[in-house]
């Protein structure tokens, strides 16, 4: 038979399937006649199902007898006391959790006159149902073998398209993994946060005009950024994936230990930088020149250090530059010489490695770096009497020792 169950107020069709019908001369559900039937042929009867209650057996009478009894279940009409969430946007999709009384073996959720797009008979206290398509108040009814149950109501709303105004930051590094805060309205009940067609890592709804999220990784270049809610996808807000910063050299590579000297760094990516680092100091200042050059003042430091930029797409490699400590001049030798060129005077000191030049008063002499210690120059001619000889290296210019020139005996 078919349906197995039906309503105790009667009334259900009933279609019976078996052998020898022809002659049917009475169809019974327990002790009851059905309302009506009709022969359908010898194989078939439909029958409709008089008021009862429980579970009956179905039988049919012929001239040859009766026949086996089939069993029909008279079911309680369902009923529903809530439905969660209540209301939804008129395009549908929503799911609904309905709970109720008799739930099982629904055989349809309306939302109003129109069939619910799914549903799922969880319980006999509980259905999930997606709502279709609608407008305004409908009333959700389930039905079943036993009735179709009273209604819930339930709101179709009109939501506005989700829009942004703003993302910060805008832009990140290709490796993802940065939040950015994205602005504008209608935000709340998002479900989804794309950077370009790939979904942002996580994302939190902070109110109806903010949304924190998580970029993925991406490829170097803009791409745009959207929002999916209930009333659609939003506009794009521009976000630009930067690559990690790389260095290829710095010029001069050496300073003063007190600083102050002008760097240019060359690489790439160097655009949107935010810090330049002398190991782990920050430059006195910098330049973006552009894409591939920065300059930078370098800070007070001592030895060889590493030299990294900071932009939003990550920290750089290091290159090297060495903090060159002041040369001291400790003794000459000899300490005078003749009024003309050429006397050899060796400088003793520390810090003489980076001798750049080495001055008798003003003039340049011409000199051979040793060592660290010690430094060779040829002493220039000049008027008799004492001049003060330094050297000056990057790392600044030295103390100064006493040269003296002594004129020759006169005749």
């Amino acid at each position: 038979m078919n349906p197995a169950a039906g309503s105790p107020g009667g009334g259900t069709p009933v279609t019976l399937t078996g052998s020898n019908f022809t002659q049917a001369m009475a169809v019974r559900f327990g002790p009851n006649f059905a309302l009506s039937y009709t022969v359908v042929s010898a194989t078939q009867i439909t029958a409709v199902a008089p008021p009862g209650s429980g579970t009956v057996q179905i039988t049919v009478t012929t001239p040859a007898g009766t026949s086996n009894g089939v069993a029909f279940g008279y079911a309680a009409a369902p009923t529903l006391t809530a439905i969660s969430p209540a209301s939804g946007p008129a395009t549908g999709g929503t799911t609904v959790t309905l709970t109720g009384t008799n739930l099982l073996g629904a055989t349809a959720v309306r939302f109003g006159a129109v069939n619910a797009t799914s549903f799922t008979a969880v319980s006999a206290t509980q259905i999930t149902a997606v709502a279709p398509a609608g407008s305004g108040a409908a009333q959700v009814t389930v039905s079943g073998p036993g009735g179709t149950s009273n209604g819930v109501s339930y709101a179709y709303v009109v939501v506005a398209v989700p829009v942004l105004t703003a993302v910060s930051p805008g832009q990140g590094p290709v490796g993802g993994g940065n939040t950015v805060t994205l602005s504008g309205s209608g935000l709340t009940g998002v479900t989804a946060v794309t950077f370009g067609s790939t979904p942002a890592l996580s994302f939190t709804v902070v109110s109806a005009t903010q949304i924190t999220a998580v970029a993925p990784p991406g490829a170097a270049g803009p791409v745009q950024i959207t929002v999916t809610g209930p009333g659609g996808t939003s506009n794009g807000v521009t976000y630009f994936y930067v690559g990690v910063p790389t260095l290829t050299g710095a010029s001069p590579a050496q300073g003063p230990t007190a600083g102050g000297t002008t760097v240019t760094l060359t690489g790439t990516n160097l655009l949107g930088a935010t810090a330049v680092r002398f190991g782990a100091v920050n430059a006195t200042s910098f330049t973006v020149v552009s894409a591939t050059q920065i300059t930078a003042v370098a800070p007070s430091g001592s030895g060889t250090v590493q030299i990294t930029v900071v932009t939003p797409g990550g920290t750089s490699n290091g290159v090297s530059y060495t903090y060159v400590p002041t040369p001291v001049l400790t003794s000459l030798s000899p300490t005078q010489g003749p009024l003309g060129a050429g006397t050899t005077v060796t400088l003793f000191g520390s810090g003489l490695t980076a001798t750049g030049s080495v001055v008798f008063g003003s003039t340049p002499a011409s000199f051979t770096v040793v060592s660290d210690t010690w430094v060779t120059a040829i002493a220039p001619s000049g008027p008799a009497g004492p001049v003060n000889v330094h050297v000056i290296t990057v790392g600044g210019s030295s103390n100064s020792l006493v040269y003296t020139r002594v004129a020759p005996p006169g005749i």
